[in-house]
């Protein structure tokens, strides 16, 4: 198995534990693709791989309704992808994406874990180059050849392909997310859900007591309403 295995296998127990965490972060997901191509999701790809992703998380139908009908309001506020970088404590790299309404606001809070953590906030590039930024589709098992597939879809994008309790699993670099997207949707598989993900490179082990300190920050992070997602270097 490679290393999106690997690091799939890692963070699976602690991904999307909150299930208020894991609306709210659905809910902005909603607002941004609504906002970007429309509240059709027939015409809206990016809106109906969210509207996956808030099946995968059993969000009631009637939240998914709302939110699209409060994103299509004008008076909704935008959201806004912003991408903070920087390190741990014992030289441990920090990625952390948000999805604000208010970057001042978000800049303040971030600034201020990595203070309170003996981390440092760094600057625009100073450690996003450690990460390969990849997306992902989960589709049903349907008891398919795995390596087969795996080299069908190698012509549009797909880099690794593997079977897990929750089905098929399929990464790709970023940029492929749309072409496999409309692979997938025309061979009629069923997509269960879908996202992005960002893959150290390498990875740091450190000692117990290091870890508790590295897991402080990145849990203190993690609680706050902006952070959609947290990435780091250090090895699990």
């Amino acid at each position: 198995m490679g290393r999106a295995f690997e690091f799939r296998k890692a963070r699976k127990m602690k991904r999307w534990s909150a299930m208020a965490k894991t609306f709210t972060r659905l809910g902005k997901d909603i607002v941004m693709a609504v906002k970007e191509g429309g509240p059709d999701p027939e015409s809206n790809s990016k809106l109906r791989a969210v509207i996956q992703n808030c099946k995968a998380a059993n969000m009631p139908k009637d939240n998914i309704e709302r939110a699209i009908k409060r994103a299509s309001d004008k008076d909704q506020g935008d959201y806004k992808t912003v991408l903070f970088e920087g390190y741990a404590p014992h030289g441990i790299a920090v990625l952390v994406e948000t999805a604000t309404d208010n970057n001042n606001r978000t800049v303040a809070n971030i600034r201020s874990y990595f203070n309170k953590c003996n981390g440092n906030l760094g600057t625009s590039g100073s450690v996003e180059f450690m990460f390969d930024h990849t997306c992902n589709f989960r589709i049903q098992d349907t008891g398919i050849d795995v390596e087969e597939l795996e080299l069908e879809l190698i012509d549009f994008g797909a880099e690794e392909v593997f079977r897990d309790d929750d089905g098929i699993i399929i990464y790709a670099p970023f940029e492929s997310f749309g072409n496999l997207q409309k692979e997938l949707e025309s061979r009629e598989f069923e997509i269960l859900s879908s996202g992005f993900e960002r893959i150290p490179q390498v990875t740091k082990s450190l000692s117990e007591e290091q870890t508790e300190e590295v897991n402080k920050l990145i849990e203190l992070i993690e609680e706050d309403d902006d952070v959609q997602n947290v990435y780091h270097s250090l090895e699990n």
